[in-house]
């Protein structure tokens, strides 16, 4: 749906990805923009689960519409539906909507429950493998200034990997280790002086894809004053196919 990094850019939405299986349909990430893109392709009733990788609003903060379309839906308000996500999501989100348990819905439904926790059942991630719906998910812990996920998602002997947002980490190899397909983040172009621990460099994306041993890498988290074709040859060190994310690329 999107993969503009930080902020939305002129053709498409912050985070977010749909990951389907054996007709299961989970959000990863619902960032800046990313509810519209996403009703081209699915409608928002179908949505089994969402996973969030952290609370950063580029990554998260289209919930907040989120949760008033399965609220005031003219035909009644949609039952809840998982939101795997790091501790404290619901109540950050309803932070930013700047929401009180008074607008949690309806008058008649008598809640007096957070809208979040009305609209969403929150599940804390923590490292470790569970299921979601057919697929299996190993996540793990990234480098990032806050608590953030990466995910490899598994089903039908296939494997895709997300960095979601990381610096430099062992444990992002560990994740996409054989993965099909590694997506991950390249927010920085090469220069001196790069924060260590906040994002990567194409280049590094590309040494990371190469220990994995993945065997495509796409680079997504494409922020939107840096040069797409300059981020794709600064990856040209990985000896698989290298591409660009983009809004509507199927997988």
């Amino acid at each position: 749906m999107g993969c503009s990094g930080s902020f939305p850019g002129p053709d498409g939405p912050a985070s977010c990805y749909l990951i389907e299986a054996d007709g299961f349909r989970m959000v990863l990430d619902l960032g800046n923009g990313a509810l519209g893109a996403l009703q081209r392709y699915v409608s928002l009733r179908d949505v089994d689960a969402v996973c969030l990788s952290h609370l950063h609003a580029d990554h998260c903060l289209d919930m907040c519409a989120y949760q008033v379309v399965r609220t005031y839906d003219p035909a009644g308000v949609w039952p809840p539906i998982p939101v795997y996500a790091p501790a404290g999501a619901a109540a950050r989100l309803d932070r930013a909507s700047a929401a009180s348990p008074a607008e949690s819905g309806p008058a008649e439904s008598g809640s007096a429950e957070p809208p979040m926790a009305r609209s969403f059942d929150f599940r804390v991630l923590s490292e470790g493998t569970l299921e979601i719906g057919p697929l299996r998910v190993t996540v793990a812990r990234m480098n990032h200034p806050v608590e953030t996920y990466g995910f490899r998602l598994e089903h039908g002997g296939r494997v895709i990997a997300y960095s979601a947002d990381t610096g430099p980490t062992g444990a992002l190899e560990h994740l996409a280790a054989g993965a099909d397909v590694l997506l991950c983040e390249a927010s920085f172009l090469a220069a001196p002086g790069l924060p260590g621990n906040l994002h990567l460099t194409a280049a590094q994306a590309a040494e990371h894809a190469s220990r994995a041993g993945a065997g495509r890498l796409v680079l997504t988290h494409l922020v939107p004053w840096n040069d797409p074709e300059r981020t794709r040859s600064e990856a040209a060190g990985f000896v698989g196919q290298v591409a660009l994310a983009y809004p509507g690329m199927r997988i």
